[in-house]
């Protein structure tokens, strides 16, 4: 499969899962306001993908957090249902297994925001900025932090705005006076173990690549071809001579 072609699975199966999921949510409301800035991000993806388009490692991670992303909305956050899907499974559940006393789906996919995005911020960075060494991870590392940051601000403005059971539902803080802090530390922490996990490996398959100084100069490897050496020059003129 082309690099070309990759993007447009994913998106068809995305596409796919959104539409399955998004068939009789527990709460519509809340699905609607999951679902915002997907509306937003996929018509930015897809226009990128022309002007700058990403590594397969990048698109890899967008489309696996999307998916699961889809997942906490059709069921909200704090009512997905891992502990039944486990019992079903398993014949345990994972709260009573490691002693959770509240639905951590949430705090999984703050988790998994830092590890799934940070190809896809490492190629930006990459193709925006001249950063090498370590620049290069703290720009990544600080943009999703950022962005981690954002996040949390807009989920306290939604709840502010709605209110009622639909605030508290997207908020999904669970009771807890800590839990934006502890959303955001663990979307840095999962960027963290995804940078310290790619500067171990080859940064070829990670990154678009970007033209060289040759390609970017269509006529100058003709010219060079052209071009007489200085040694052959040399011999032809002792010929003559």
């Amino acid at each position: 499969m082309t690099d070309r072609r990759y993007p447009a699975v994913l998106l068809a199966v995305f596409a796919g899962w959104w539409l399955l999921l998004g068939i009789a949510p527990l709460y519509r409301e809340d699905w609607f306001l999951e679902n915002v800035l997907v509306l937003v991000a996929i018509p930015v993806l897809v226009r990128g993908h022309r002007t700058l388009p990403l590594s397969r490692r990048a698109y890899t991670g967008l489309f696996v957090f999307l998916m699961l992303h889809e997942v906490g909305a059709h069921y909200t956050y704090s009512l997905v249902p891992y502990d039944a899907a486990a019992h079903a499974l398993a014949g345990t559940s994972v709260s009573g297994l490691l002693g959770f006393e509240r639905n951590h789906f949430d705090r999984l996919m703050h988790l998994l925001y830092g590890i799934l995005l940070t190809p896809a911020a490492l190629d930006l960075v990459d193709a925006r900025t001249a950063a090498r060494g370590g620049w290069r991870p703290l720009f990544a590392g600080t943009f999703l932090a950022s962005h981690a940051v954002a996040y949390e601000v807009i989920e306290w403005l939604a709840a502010e705005v709605f209110g009622g059971d639909l605030g508290t539902a997207y908020l999904g803080t669970q009771g807890d006076g800590f839990d934006a802090p502890k959303d955001m530390a663990l979307a840095v922490a999962g960027s963290l173990l995804a940078l310290v996990w790619l500067s171990r490996r080859p940064r070829g398959s990670s990154s678009t690549p970007r033209p060289s100084a040759s390609a970017s100069a269509p006529g100058a490897s003709a010219a060079r071809s052209r071009r007489p050496s200085s040694r052959a020059a040399r011999a032809r003129s002792a010929t003559t001579w």
